[in-house]
C-alpha cells in the first residue's frame, strides 16, 4: 500500500471539529445517517480550492449535493459506455434524490477555462497533447472561444469563465431525464458566477444572457 497517514494537521483539525461542530450537532447528523440525505439543491463547482459554495449559501450538511470537477463543466449526454463522473453524478442527483434546483457556479481566476483559452490562442502546447486529461476536458469549452467579445484578454478570459456555465447548462438540457425534470417544473437550472476576490455573486438571466449581481 502506498498510502501513507494523515498529516498531523488534519488529525488536529479532525479533533477539532469532532469536539465542537460534531458534539454539538450529534443527533442531527445521527438522523441524517439514519434518514438518509435529502438535498433541496445540487451544485456543479470547480475543483479550485478558492470556491466554497456551502460556505457562500451558509449551507449545512444534508443540504446540498455537490460535485466538483475541472472548471464547473458538464458535458453533453453520451451514454457510450465509458466512466463518466460528472454525468452519474447528474443522473443520481436529479433521478434518486429528485433534487429541485441544479446550480452551476462559475467563478474568477479559473486555471481551467484559462488553460482552454490559452490552448485556442495556440499558447499551451502541453494541454494540446491527446494525452493531457485536462486539455481533452477543456476541449468542451472551446465552442465558447468562437464567441467571445472583442476587448482585452482580462476581459475575454471572464467572459468564457461565464461562458463555461453557460456550456454546462445547455449539456445539462441534452440529457432525457434532465429535460423531462424541467419541463415537468420538477427541477430547475441555474448559471452563477463568484469573484473571488471582491466576493461578488452573479446570477445568469435566462431570457438575456446576461450575468447580473445579486
Amino acid at each position: 500500500m502506498l498510502a501513507r497517514p494523515l498529516p498531523d494537521y488534519l488529525v488536529r483539525r479532525y479533533h477539532g471539529w469532532k469536539a465542537t461542530s460534531y458534539a454539538e450537532n450529534r443527533s442531527w447528523y445521527r438522523r441524517l445517517a439514519e434518514e438518509g440525505q435529502r438535498p433541496r439543491a445540487m451544485v456543479i463547482s470547480c475543483c479550485d480550492s478558492r470556491v466554497h459554495v456551502t460556505s457562500i449559501f451558509g449551507a449545512d450538511q444534508g443540504e446540498f449535493f455537490i460535485h466538483r470537477n475541472i472548471a464547473n463543466l458538464v458535458p453533453p449526454y453520451e451514454p457510450d459506455g465509458n466512466q463518466h463522473g460528472t454525468s452519474a453524478a447528474v443522473e443520481y442527483a436529479v433521478t434518486t434524490l429528485r433534487v429541485a434546483h441544479l446550480i452551476i457556479m462559475g467563478h474568477s481566476a479559473c486555471g481551467g477555462v484559462r488553460g482552454c483559452y490559452d490552448m485556442c490562442e495556440g499558447n499551451a502546447p502541453a494541454l494540446e497533447d491527446k494525452t493531457s486529461f485536462v486539455g481533452r476536458w477543456m476541449d468542451l469549452l472551446r465552442p465558447g472561444y468562437a464567441d467571445l467579445p472583442e476587448g482585452d484578454e482580462a476581459t475575454r478570459v471572464a467572459a468564457l469563465e461565464k461562458a463555461a456555465v453557460m456550456t454546462s447548462l445547455g449539456n445539462l438540457m441534452t440529457f432525457p431525464f434532465v429535460k423531462s425534470a424541467v419541463e415537468a417544473e420538477e427541477l430547475t437550472l441555474h448559471g452563477c458566477w463568484n469573484d473571488i476576490s471582491t466576493g461578488g455573486l452573479e446570477v445568469l438571466d435566462a431570457e438575456t444572457g446576461v450575468f447580473h449581481p445579486v
